[in-house]
C-alpha cells in the first residue's frame, strides 16, 4: 500500500468517525448559488456541488467530453469534438487548449450562504511516476445577508501516462459580492499559471496497436518507454482577469402597514444604471531545446536552429456602461430593457528568440516571408448594444441580447443571440420547450491575421466569419427524455489546415447536430444516455464523428447512513479523420490521412457520500486490451493506459 493511499484512509476514517458517533446533528445547508451572464451581469441561479453521484468522472481527460481529442494527459491540451459545444475561438488561442482546465467569467460562481462554507477535494490516482494529483478548495461566508467574500485554489499536476507528458496548473482567485436594495455589485479575480510538457505524440502507433511487431514480438508494453517525438519541450500559458460589476437602482418606496405602530418600507426600482469592467492578459511561452528535433519535427524553421524559445502576451481592457428599465416595477413592465456601449483596448506583443546558424544549419533553415512583419499592436473598439429579458414570467421567458460594432476591428461586428423558454400542458402534465439561436458577424483575432514564430509565420488578410444558429429543445419528466436539435450555417469559417496554418473557407458550412438524453429509472438500477448524432457538410473544413455517445449504468443503494453508487460508464464515437495537435502553437488542425474513433472507453467506479463527505474508487480504462487497442482520441496521442484511482471530496460546516 503507498502511503498516499495510506493518508487518504486515515483521512477518511477520521472524518467519518464524528459523524457516526455524534448521533443525528442538523447542520444547514448553503442556501443558494448564482453565475453571472455578460454583457450587464445579470444573475444566473447555479448549483452547488455536493452530489456525489458520477463524481469520479470528473478526474479523467475523458470526462471533458464524450468525443474528446486530447494529448492524454488530465491537465493538458484537448479539443471538444461536440461541435454545439465547442466555444468561439478567443482573441488569444493558446488559452482555448487548455481552457476546460482554467477558470473564466462562464464559470465563476458566487454564494450566498448562512454558515461559512468550505469545500475541500483531493483526488489522486496511478504510481510513483505516472501520478496525478488535483487539489481544490472553494471557500465562502456571508458577513451578513447582503454582503459576501469567497475564495477558490485549484492545484492539478500530472506526470502523464506516457514520456514527456507532464502537465501542471495553479489557479487561485478571490471574489465577492453585495446584494443591497439599491447597490449592488459583484466581482473577482484570478490567477492561473499552466504548463504542460509537449512529447509531440508517439513516433510509431503499433506501439500501442500491435506492439509485437516493433518489439521483436514482445506484445506487453510500459507506456513510459514508448518512443515520443519531442522530449525537451513545454508549453507555459500564464494570465489573471479582474472582473466589477455594479449596479445603481433608482426607484420609489412602497409602504406597507405590519400593524399599528410599524409600517414596512421597501424600494421597488424601476432604473438601474451598471458599469463593468473586465480586465484579463494573458501570456504564452513554447520552448524546444533539442536543436536536432527543432530541425526535423517542423518542416520550417525561420530564426533559431538551436533553440525555439517563442513568446506572445495580450491583454485587454473593457469598460461597459449602460441603463436598464426593470421588468416587474408595475404591471404594465412585462420585460426588462437595457441598452450599453462597450469600449475595449487590446494590446499584442510577439518576441521570437534568434540566433546565427551554422553552415549546415543554414541550408535545412527557412527564409523569413514576412521580414517587415509589425510584432506590436494596440486597438481600440467600440460596441454599442441592447438587451430585452422576462425572467420572472410563469409561463414564458425570454431574453435577447445585440450589439454592433462601430469603431476598430469591431467595425461591422454583429452578435444578437436569444432564447425562449415555456411550458405546455401534456397527459397531466407540463412540458418545458426551449427554442434558441444567434446570428454573429465577426472579425478573426489578431493573432490569425498575424503571426511570428520560430516554426510558422503567417501574415493574413481574412474576411469577418458569420454563423447563424436555430435549435430547440424539449424535456418530458416523466420519461426522462431530453432532445435538443440545433442547426447551424457558417461562412468564411477558419480552420487550422493539414500544414498547421490558419485558413479560411470562403464558402459556407452547414452542421445539424441532435442530442438525446434518454434515463432509465427500475428501482435501484440506472441507465443513462447520451446519444448524439452530427454531420457536417466540408468534413475537410470542421471534421467531426458522426456519432458519438456516453452510457452510464449504475445501481445506488444505502448501507445505513452511507450512499453508494456502483457503476460502468463508457464513451464512445464513430471513426473520422480527426483533428491533429500542433505544440509549437497550441493548435488543433485538419488531417486526412488518419482515422480515429470506433473505441469504447469505459471506467468502473464507486461513489460514496457520508453525511458532508464524497470519496470514490475508480479504474479508468478498464476495459484496456479487451475491447481491441486503436485507443487514440487524435493521431499518435493514445488515450490513458488503464489506472486506480482515488477521491475524495469534503464540504466543512464551519
Amino acid at each position: 500500500m503507498t502511503r498516499k493511499s495510506l493518508l487518504f484512509i486515515i483521512l477518511c476514517f477520521l472524518l467519518f468517525l464524528p459523524e457516526t458517533t455524534q448521533g443525528k446533528k442538523k447542520r444547514l445547508e448553503p442556501s443558494y448559488a448564482w453565475k453571472i451572464t455578460p454583457p450587464l451581469g445579470l444573475r444566473e441561479p447555479s448549483t452547488i456541488d455536493t452530489l456525489f453521484q458520477n463524481y469520479s468522472l470528473n478526474y479523467i481527460p475523458q470526462g471533458v467530453s464524450y468525443a474528446y481529442a486530447a494529448t492524454g494527459n488530465y491537465c493538458a491540451e484537448g479539443h471538444n469534438m461536440l461541435f454545439m459545444q465547442r466555444a468561439t475561438m478567443s482573441d488569444f488561442h493558446f488559452r482555448d487548449a487548455v481552457s476546460h482546465w482554467l477558470p473564466s467569467e462562464s464559470k465563476m460562481k458566487f454564494y450566498n450562504t448562512r454558515i461559512p462554507m468550505t469545500l475541500l477535494s483531493y483526488n489522486f490516482g496511478g504510481g510513483k511516476q505516472d501520478g496525478q494529483d488535483a487539489l481544490g478548495v472553494i471557500f465562502s461566508a456571508n458577513a451578513n445577508s447582503r454582503l459576501q467574500v469567497g475564495a477558490m485554489l485549484d492545484y492539478l499536476y500530472s506526470k502523464g501516462s506516457y514520456d514527456y507528458q507532464a502537465a501542471k496548473d495553479l489557479t487561485w482567485g478571490l471574489s465577492g459580492s453585495y446584494i443591497g436594495e439599491r447597490y449592488e455589485f459583484q466581482g473577482y479575480y484570478f490567477h492561473f499559471n499552466l504548463v504542460a510538457k509537449e512529447n509531440g505524440g508517439i513516433t510509431d502507433d503499433r506501439y500501442i496497436t500491435d506492439p509485437a511487431q516493433v518489439q521483436g514480438g514482445n506484445t506487453s508494453v510500459n507506456a513510459k518507454e514508448i518512443p515520443v517525438n519531442l522530449t525537451d519541450a513545454h508549453n507555459r500559458v500564464k494570465g489573471s482577469e479582474l472582473y466589477l460589476n455594479n449596479r445603481y437602482k433608482l426607484g420609489f418606496w412602497k409602504e406597507e402597514q405590519i400593524n399599528d405602530t410599524t409600517v414596512k418600507r421597501t424600494l421597488v426600482p424601476v432604473t438601474s444604471i451598471i458599469w463593468t469592467l473586465k480586465y484579463n492578459d494573458g501570456s504564452h511561452r513554447f520552448i524546444s531545446r533539442n536543436a536536432e528535433q527543432n530541425l526535423s519535427f517542423w518542416e520550417k524553421t525561420y530564426f533559431n536552429p538551436q533553440l525555439t524559445n517563442d513568446f506572445q502576451n495580450h491583454w485587454q481592457l473593457r469598460n461597459t456602461v449602460g441603463i436598464s428599465l426593470l421588468e416587474g416595477f408595475n404591471k404594465y413592465a412585462k420585460a426588462g430593457l437595457a441598452a450599453y456601449i462597450t469600449h475595449e483596448a487590446r494590446h499584442y506583443n510577439m518576441v521570437t528568440e534568434s540566433a546565427e546558424p551554422t553552415e549546415e544549419q543554414l541550408e535545412s533553415m527557412t527564409d523569413d516571408p514576412y521580414p517587415d512583419m509589425k510584432t506590436k499592436a494596440t486597438e481600440q473598439l467600440l460596441w454599442i448594444g441592447a438587451q430585452l429579458t422576462k425572467q420572472q414570467g410563469r409561463i414564458l421567458n425570454y431574453d435577447v441580447t445585440g450589439e454592433i460594432g462601430l469603431v476598430g476591428p469591431a467595425a461591422g461586428e454583429i452578435r444578437v443571440k436569444g432564447g425562449i423558454t415555456t411550458r405546455i400542458p401534456l397527459f397531466g402534465d407540463t412540458v418545458p420547450l426551449r427554442a434558441f439561436g444567434h446570428f454573429t458577424n465577426l472579425s478573426a483575432p489578431w493573432l490569425m491575421q498575424h503571426y511570428r514564430s520560430n516554426h510558422f509565420v503567417w501574415e493574413n488578410d481574412f474576411g469577418k466569419t458569420r454563423s447563424i444558429r436555430l435549435g430547440g429543445e424539449i424535456a418530458i419528466p416523466w420519461t426522462r427524455t431530453r432532445l435538443n436539435v440545433a442547426v447551424e450555417n457558417v461562412q468564411n469559417q477558419l480552420y487550422f489546415n493539414s500544414n498547421g496554418l490558419p485558413s479560411q473557407y470562403g464558402g459556407s458550412a452547414q452542421i445539424f447536430s441532435a442530442t438525446l438524453s434518454q434515463n432509465f429509472k427500475f428501482g435501484v438500477f440506472h441507465w443513462d444516455n447520451l446519444v448524439t448524432y452530427q454531420t457536417s457538410s466540408r468534413q475537410d473544413v470542421i471534421p467531426m464523428p458522426q456519432l458519438a455517445l456516453n452510457t452510464n449504468m449504475y445501481v445506488i443503494f444505502r448501507i445505513a447512513t452511507l450512499h453508494v453508487q456502483l457503476g460502468l460508464d463508457c464513451d464512445y464515437f464513430t471513426r473520422y479523420k480527426g483533428v491533429d495537435f500542433q505544440p509549437a502553437t497550441m493548435s488543433f488542425y485538419n488531417q486526412n490521412t488518419v482515422d480515429i474513433g470506433n473505441y469504447p472507453f469505459i471506467n468502473a467506479y464507486l461513489n460514496f457520500k457520508l453525511s458532508k463527505t464524497r470519496f470514490y474508487l475508480m479504474m479508468s480504462h478498464v476495459n484496456q486490451g479487451l475491447t481491441g487497442t486503436n485507443y487514440f482520441s487524435m493521431p499518435h496521442y493514445p488515450m490513458n493506459p488503464r489506472r486506480f484511482q482515488l477521491g475524495l471530496s469534503i464540504d466543512f460546516a464551519n
